[in-house]
């Protein structure tokens, strides 16, 4: 995995995150990476962890998700994880797929085994996600790959996110891409704060990008045009069939279309820049300019009814207008012919 693949310099990077979405299947995994590189995305995205890695099969009030308003309401932790993750044994044969297809795969890991397990799998990129950014040890390995890690500032204070930003470069490793994220499944638009990717970019000095649980796209493109140069958004062959994170997940028509969103978005910013364009140019002679309005004999002074500021633009700009009143032309002009001073004095 190339730095520049992340750089600035290129089309945004979409990650198509699978999460849990494949409901326990290998196939409807490998169906997803399938629709995610006929949608356009440039990688798709595991998480690598066991039930025993992430937390403990515990039926404490401390591991029961108790929030109402949360997808996975009424569930305790090991059983939601038991559900929602990806065997390791499929890490194989989804990286081999996605690689056919010209995709790129990597993985958030959730602890230092999972790492080790992707390092096996030469895994490109490490992604470390919201809740583990404040898990130094954790962000200290996988930066001593040496390779690229995007990670989400979430819940993350000014604070927090300096420590484990120091963390990563510590280790000599400079390939860091933050992401904007709000982390609630699914964010409100109000929540996303987007003003906060440049001020994100000036603090670190890195690449920066949005992970985006809204609904749609528009948070995403709007993203894009305050300087994200990555979009990662879950993905999933249909929220109709469900799944721990279908609920804010694209579905592969919509994948397309934040691919191509997020492409003329990026490419709408441009330059700062006045005047016409090359493109422009051409359409200069559809201004407003100057024209005689009526037959005029030679001698005959300029009023009012004889000029006037229409289009097309041939004629002198219409900022002369009051300055040829009064004057005499030189010679005959017929109705419909543009103004030019060879006419006057």
């Amino acid at each position: 995995m190339a730095n520049q693949d992340l750089a600035k310099d290129s089309l945004p990077f979409i990650i198509a995150e699978m999460s849990g979405n494949h409901n326990g299947s290998l196939e409807t995994a490998l169906e997803i990476v399938e629709e995610a590189a006929k949608a356009g995305a440039s990688a798709i995205k595991l998480q690598t962890y066991t039930p025993d890695t992430i937390t403990i099969d515990c039926a404490k009030a401390d591991f029961y998700i108790r929030e109402e308003t949360s997808l996975w309401q009424g569930n305790f932790l090991y059983n939601l994880y038991q559900k929602a993750y990806t065997p390791w044994e499929w890490h194989q044969p989804i990286f081999q797929k996605a690689k056919e297809l010209g995709l790129i795969a990597f993985s958030t890991p959730f602890d230092l085994t999972a790492v080790d397990f992707l390092e096996e799998v030469d895994c490109p990129i490490y992604k470390i996600a919201s809740f583990e950014n404040v898990d130094l040890r954790l962000i200290r390995r996988v930066a001593e790959t040496g390779k690229p890690v995007i990670m989400s500032i979430g819940m993350a204070t000014l604070a927090e996110l300096d420590e484990a930003v120091r963390t990563i470069r510590e280790t000599g490793n400079d390939q860091i891409v933050l992401l904007k994220c709000t982390s609630t499944y699914p964010a409100d638009p109000r929540d996303s704060n987007l003003r906060t990717i440049p001020h994100l970019k000036e603090l670190f000095g890195c690449e920066v990008g949005l992970s985006d649980h809204t609904l749609g796209i528009g948070v995403a493109v709007a993203a894009v045009a305050l300087g994200a140069t990555v979009i990662e958004k879950h993905f999933t062959l249909s929220r109709a069939d469900g799944g721990v994170d279908a609920a804010f997940s694209l579905e592969p028509h919509e994948m397309k279309l934040l691919v191509e969103e997020t492409q003329r978005a990026y490419q709408a910013l441009g330059k700062v820049h006045y005047g016409p364009t090359e493109s422009e140019k051409k359409s200069l002679v559809y201004r407003r300019s100057l024209y005689f309005v009526k037959d005029m004999a030679a001698g005959e002074v300029i009023t009012p009814e004889c000029i006037r500021s229409i289009r097309p633009g041939y004629g002198l700009p219409p900022k002369y207008y009051d300055v040829l009143l009064g004057k005499r032309v030189n010679q005959a002009v017929e109705r419909g012919t543009a103004v030019a001073w060879e006419h006057i004095g």
